[in-house]
């Protein structure tokens, strides 16, 4: 037999450590998950951000051929008249900035990105062996 010793006074410390504010500091640190998949002809870059819209995300190149991903939720301050008011809110991702290294295998110029559901999928097209044979080259010596 199992026997578990309760504390009388459980009840309140959760509900005021769970709603007091200053408990625990407000942090953005929650990352959204990734994947990555190599296929035979590309590489697959799945990033899962719930509640998220094409228009929160950027997908760009930075000066050194990085994939740069950032996420930015613009929120909407609606004057609603309601009952209640919040007393923590930590729904959603405010920022969230991510630099993938490329494989030198990589077309940069055929990436590609979609959003569906919450899901943003970047494509990154593998340059074929003959392509990646023609970018490299001999450097003279002096």
């Amino acid at each position: 037999m199992l026997l578990a010793r309760r504390n009388q006074n459980w009840l309140p410390d959760v509900f005021n450590d769970f709603f007091d504010t200053n408990f625990i500091p407000r942090v953005n640190a929650t990352a959204p998950a990734i994947n990555v998949i190599e296929r035979e002809n590309e590489y697959d870059v799945e990033l899962a951000a719930p509640g998220m819209t094409k228009d929160d995300f950027k997908v760009s190149l930075d000066e050194e051929q990085n994939l740069v991903v950032t996420i930015e939720k613009k929120q909407e301050n609606e004057d609603k008249k309601e009952e209640g008011h919040y007393l923590r809110r930590e729904f959603s991702y405010t920022q969230y900035h991510q630099t993938l290294l490329l494989p030198d295998d990589v077309d940069r110029d055929k990436i590609e990105a979609t959003v569906n559901h919450g899901v943003l999928t970047v494509k990154l097209p593998k340059l074929t062996p003959q392509e990646a044979k023609r970018e490299s080259r001999a450097i003279d010596i002096k």
